[in-house]
């Protein structure tokens, strides 16, 4: 009698390149997944897709990236509109040991430009968008001799002589040649809040191999479930948006939502068809669907649990969403972190923690938690000693990982100059209870004396429902000023009185509009921007060293 062994599995990859095939071979239960639009590289394709039919897509991409003239060792620059094929085009790239920089679309032609020179492509995937931007604003994006393949609105009917994705899908499919786990296998970038955007280098270790640990905890009411359908609307050029991909595959619900679009009617229509079990968006995104939870809930009320990452939220949007929740114990997660080192801490809110806290002039979801237990370390330093400041004492906060980024592409000693004996200079002030609670006070470059800037902004959203937007500036030489955007564009002095009596004293509020709030490709407000298009000056009361 003879007996058979069985296979062990194949272990799952790292590399961004071979998770969609891995998913797809295994014969595991894999999610379908549905789009709010098609893909800008596959616009013939449809809304709708398996996992086999998302890896055989990677594999033809990187068919036509091949065909364009991407090899081993190459760079592959993708600045295109936000989707989700944003992933699938580093997945392709990466998938034949090239190294794909996912670029936002939003990036100003000027800064776009030094990213390029610095990232030295030998191929460009751009929208007709980007292109168009780049010409009006007469900046050169790359050399003549860099091939540029174009997709998104627009690419079939594109001016010029230059293919689009879609056109090149049918050529001959290149052998997978992913790089080594500890090489760079993927670039992202900073938001680019205070200035030009740093592409920040990872590989499959650091960005696949400890990062995705928090995405695949059993995180009571936050962990994935069998029967979920999970919706992300983010910014997809982020390095979140490969490790979200990655525990959509690991941990896979029945169903996964892609919102490529903020706009609330498009919203609507996808959450209407599709109601989701979790929501993650940006902060301000969530902020922006605030009128659409209150006129329409029945969108949101299938969700028991809500993810931001990216920037600080507020409470009166955590409140706002969690109320209109049919499940008895919705929650909150938000995830403090950045893009060198991934998530840190995790703070979890819900309907009586936010009710404990109303109405004071606290911001609950300051507190940012713990520590992220066998992924993170966190102390809280003295920015001229490095020695650490007692608990409730504010400080520079510094993070230990094994998931930091392996540089900054070109930009080695502006990396080095952030590692402090070990520790991640993170460049934001925090602030340690007696409890290990982290408390982030602001960034350093947007410091002001004795207040905390992203506390009152919490605040007044809190008290003066009618605002959508609010930022408060340290300008030298005045008080703290607010800029503050209505529902109708307008702002009564009384009310401003009676909500702000109690807080530091602040300067005469600027009021503009919503859009005309400077934004990154994660809706973050470009505060340096700001700062000197209302009052003409860069002058901060921090140092900016460590952004």
């Amino acid at each position: 009698m003879t007996t058979t062994t069985p296979t062990r599995a194949a272990p799952r990859p790292r590399n961004i390149g071979m998770v969609f095939d891995h998913a797809a071979a295994t014969g595991q239960r894999t999610p379908v997944w549905h789009l709010d639009r098609p893909f800008d590289i596959a616009p013939d394709s449809g809304v709708r897709f398996t996992v086999a039919e998302l890896a055989d897509l990677v594999e033809r991409t990187s068919g036509a990236l091949h065909a364009a003239g991407l090899r081993p060792g190459g760079r592959l620059a993708i600045i295109k509109d936000n989707h989700f094929d944003v992933v699938l085009l580093a997945a392709a790239a990466a998938r034949i040991g090239a190294l794909p920089a996912m670029t936002s679309s939003t990036i100003d032609p000027a800064p776009l430009a030094t990213m390029m020179r610095r990232l030295d492509p030998t191929l460009v995937v751009a929208s007709p968008g980007v292109l168009q931007g780049m010409e009006k604003a007469g900046v050169t994006l790359v050399g003549p001799d860099v091939p540029v393949l174009v997709a998104g609105k627009g690419a079939e009917t594109f001016g010029g002589d230059r293919p689009t994705v879609a056109s090149l899908l049918g050529e001959p499919v290149p052998a997978a040649t992913p790089v080594a786990d500890d090489q760079p296998m993927i670039c992202t970038h900073t938001s680019g809040t205070t200035g030009v955007p740093k592409y920040v280098v990872h590989s499959a270790t650091t960005l696949l191999g400890v990062l995705t640990k928090l995405e695949t905890m059993p995180i009571p009411g936050l962990a994935i479930g069998k029967s979920d359908t999970v919706a992300s609307c983010i910014s997809f050029v982020h390095g979140r948006a490969v490790t979200w991909t990655f525990a959509q595959l690991a941990r896979p619900p029945a169903q996964v939502l892609i919102l490529a679009d903020s706009e609330p009617d498009t919203v609507a229509a996808a959450l209407a068809d599709h109601p989701p079990s979790t929501l993650e968006a940006c902060p301000n995104i969530f902020q922006r669907w605030e009128d659409l939870a209150r006129s329409r809930p029945q969108l949101f009320a299938s969700a028991r649990a809500f993810i931001n990452t990216f920037d600080a939220v507020h409470p009166r949007t955590v409140r706002t969403f969690l109320d209109v929740s049919r499940h008895r114990m919705p929650v909150w997660g938000q995830v403090w972190g950045q893009t060198e080192v991934g998530p840190v801490c995790m703070g979890v809110y819900t309907r009586g923690r936010l009710s404990r806290t109303a109405g004071t002039a606290r911001s609950v979801t300051s507190t940012v938690g713990r520590s992220i237990p066998f992924v993170t370390g966190v102390k809280v330093v003295d920015a001229r000693t490095r020695r650490p400041v007692p608990r409730g004492t504010e400080g520079i906060v510094l993070v230990r990982t094994a998931g930091l980024c392996l540089t900054y592409l070109g930009e080695d000693e502006r990396h080095a100059e952030k590692m402090w004996d070990g520790w991640w200079n993170t460049g934001d002030i925090g602030v340690r209870s007696r409890a290990g609670l982290l408390r982030i006070v602001d960034r350093e470059v947007d410091v002001i004396p004795g207040v905390s800037g992203i506390e009152l902004e919490s605040v007044l959203l809190e008290r003066l429902p009618e605002t959508t937007e609010v930022i408060v500036l340290g300008v030298p030489g005045r008080p703290p000023v607010p800029v503050v955007s209505t529902a109708d564009g307008t702002l009564d002095d009384a009310r401003w009185a009676r909500a702000t009596a109690d807080l530091p004293a602040l300067d005469a509020p600027e009021l503009i509009g919503w859009d005309d709030f400077p934004r990154t490709g994660t809706w973050k407000v470009r505060r340096a921007e700001l700062r000197e298009r209302l009052f003409g000056t860069t002058e901060t009361f921090g140092t900016g060293r460590w952004t």
